[in-house]
This record gives structure tokens, sequence and C-alpha cells, in this order.
């Protein structure tokens, strides 16, 4: 083979992914994510609660929900293969994911607005 041909499509498709090293390491930044999750429950709420644990309560959905979508992003930037594809296929992933979020909160939203009104009427 010569040293100055073109590189053909596979090894071109080889060279944009990942090597294993980095699927291990993001494999271990999930399980510490995914220890910090089952810690922070732990330490809010198991047996291990105190009254700092008292203190995180209402911090505790919000972190957790920030943790999990942390880790939901790095598995689908890398298992799924979203960070090497082509943007329209991250696009066609990512916004109704955008979509459903707003929706989420809107209506958690207008939850809310709607006990506040509930209890003082």
């Amino acid at each position: 083979m010569d040293a100055h041909a073109p590189p053909t499509a596979a090894a071109a498709h080889d060279a944009d992914h990942p090597s294993s090293g980095v699927y291990v390491k993001i494999g271990v930044v999930l399980f510490v994510l995914t220890a910090l999750e089952v810690g922070l429950y732990e330490f809010t709420y198991g047996g291990h609660a105190g009254p700092a644990g008292q203190t995180l309560q209402p911090f505790f959905i919000p972190v957790l929900l920030l943790l999990s979508a942390a880790k939901f992003a790095l598995v689908a930037m890398y298992y799924m293969h979203l960070k090497q594809d082509h943007r329209l296929f991250s696009g066609v992933f990512v916004f109704p994911l955008v979509i459903a979020t707003v929706v989420i909160v809107s209506l958690i939203v207008l939850q809310a607005y709607h006990f506040a009104f509930a209890r003082s009427g």
C-alpha cells in the first residue's frame, strides 16, 4: 500500500471514533456520577442522614436531575456515537428533548402557580 495514498472510508471512519481508553474513562465518570447520586440519597434521606442532610433536602431533586442529565449526555454523545455523527442526527435527537423539557418545566410551573392560588383562594 502506498503511504501517500488517500485513506479509505473505513480508515477515516475508524479515525473519527474514540479509542477504547476513552470509553473506559467515560465508564469511570459514569460510575462516579452514579456513586454521587447514591451518596447524595444516603446523605440526605438514608441511614447516614443527619442535620446537614435536612438542609440538602430542598436541593435533592435538582441535583439528582443535573447528575442524571450529565450521565445522559455522556451516554448519548459517546455510546450512541452522536458526538461523531453528522450534526443533523444530533439535531434530530436533541430537538425533541428540548421540546419535551420545555413542556415538562412549563407544566411544573403551571402546577405550582395553580396550587399557590388554590391555597390562597
